[in-house]
C-alpha cells in the first residue's frame, strides 16, 4: 500500500492544454531569437568573404585594402559613442534619481512622460535640430576653447567654421540615448527595498548618505546595462550622425575640427545607394565589423551583469 502511493506521488503531474500550448510557444520564441541571430551572423560572413580580401583593383571605394578603409570608420563609430555615454549617463542617472527620490509625485510623474516620449522621437528630428539649430549655437563656444585652451590635444586644431564635427555629433547622440538610460535607471531606482532606505535614514544618514549606500549598490547592475543598451543605441545610429557629421575618414581625437572620422552606419547609408559588385560586399564587411563590436559590447555588459547577481532585495 505505501509502496503504491510512494509510486503514484512520483509520477508527474499531468500538464494542461494550455500549460503545453504555452510552454511550446516560448520554446519557439526563445530558439526563433537565437535562429535570427545566427541567420544574420551566416549572411554577413559569407557576403563578407569577397569584402575583407578586396583591394582597391577590385572595389572602386577603396584606395588600398579593406583594414585601411574601414579601421577610420570603426574608430570614429566608437569614439562618438564613448563621447555621448561620457555625457549621457551622468546626465541620465541624476534625472532618474531626481525623478525617483526627489521630485514631488505630480512632477515626477510629468518628467517621467516627458522622458518617456523623448525616446519615440524619430532621429532624423534630432539630425535636423542638430545641424539647423545646435551645431550653429556651439561653434562660438569651439572656437573660445580653442583660443583659451588649444594647448588640450582635444581641443587643438583648426575650428570648424560649421560646428558639424565630432563633437557636436557626439552631443546628438547623447540627447538621443539620455531617454533610454533614464527610464530604465528611473525603474530601477524605484525596485530599491524600502527597508533598506529607512534602515539608512533611520542610522542618521541624509538622504544623498541614503542615496549612496542603498540605491547605487542596489542599482548598480541596472546602471551598467542601460549605459550599455544606450551604447548600443549610439553605435547604431544613422541618419542623425550622418546629417550632422563633416566627414574626412581620418583618424583624429581633435573634437571641434573639419575633419572628422565617419561611423559604419553612416557610412553605409551614405554610400550603400550608389554602390555596385565588389563595394557592396565591402559595405556588407564593414557591417561585420559593427556586428562584432556591439555584440563584444554587450557580452561585456553582461559580465559585468553576471558579477552583481547575487546582491538582490532579501540581502
Amino acid at each position: 500500500m505505501t509502496t503504491t502511493t510512494s509510486r503514484a506521488s512520483a509520477a508527474p503531474a499531468k500538464q494542461r492544454p494550455g500549460d503545453r500550448w504555452f510552454s511550446g510557444t516560448a520554446l519557439a520564441a526563445g530558439t526563433m531569437i537565437l535562429v535570427t541571430l545566427a541567420a544574420v551572423a551566416i549572411f554577413l560572413i559569407v557576403q563578407s568573404i569577397p569584402g575583407l580580401t578586396a583591394t582597391s583593383a577590385t572595389a572602386s571605394i577603396l584606395t588600398s585594402d579593406f583594414w585601411d578603409y574601414v579601421w577610420p570608420l570603426a574608430f570614429g563609430t566608437i569614439w562618438a559613442s564613448i563621447l555621448a555615454l561620457v555625457m549621457a549617463v551622468p546626465l541620465s542617472v541624476a534625472v532618474a534619481l531626481f525623478i525617483s527620490h526627489y521630485a514631488p509625485r505630480r512632477l515626477a510623474q510629468g518628467l517621467g512622460y516627458i522622458v518617456d516620449l523623448l525616446a519615440a522621437v524619430p532621429s532624423v528630428v534630432f539630425g535636423l535640430w542638430g545641424i539647423l539649430v545646435l551645431a550653429p549655437a556651439v561653434q562660438p563656444v569651439y572656437a573660445w576653447l580653442n583660443v583659451n585652451a588649444g594647448w588640450f590635444p582635444l581641443f587643438a586644431g583648426t575650428v570648424s567654421g560649421t560646428g558639424r564635427t565630432i563633437f557636436t555629433a557626439a552631443i546628438v547622440l547623447a540627447v538621443m540615448v539620455v531617454p533610454i538610460i533614464t527610464a530604465i535607471c528611473r525603474e530601477i531606482f524605484l525596485q530599491t527595498p524600502v527597508l533598506h532606505e529607512e534602515a539608512a535614514l533611520a542610522l542618521g544618514a541624509t538622504r544623498w548618505e541614503m542615496v549612496r549606500m542603498a540605491v547605487f549598490p542596489f542599482g548598480r547592475s541596472g546602471i551598467v546595462s542601460a549605459s550599455m543598451l544606450g551604447l548600443g543605441r549610439a553605435l547604431g545610429e544613422t541618419m542623425a550622425v550622418a546629417m550632422v557629421l563633416s566627414v574626412a575618414n581620418i583618424v583624429t581625437f581633435r573634437l571641434f575640427t573639419a575633419e572628422n572620422p565617419g561611423t559604419i552606419p553612416a557610412n553605409i547609408a551614405l554610400t550603400f545607394p550608389e554602390a555596385y559588385g565588389t563595394n557592396i560586399n565591402v559595405l556588407i564587411a564593414t557591417g561585420l565589423i559593427l556586428f562584432v563590436v556591439t555584440f563584444a559590447v554587450n557580452a561585456v555588459a553582461r559580465w559585468i551583469v553576471s558579477r552583481r547577481k547575487e546582491f538582490s532585495g532579501a540581502n
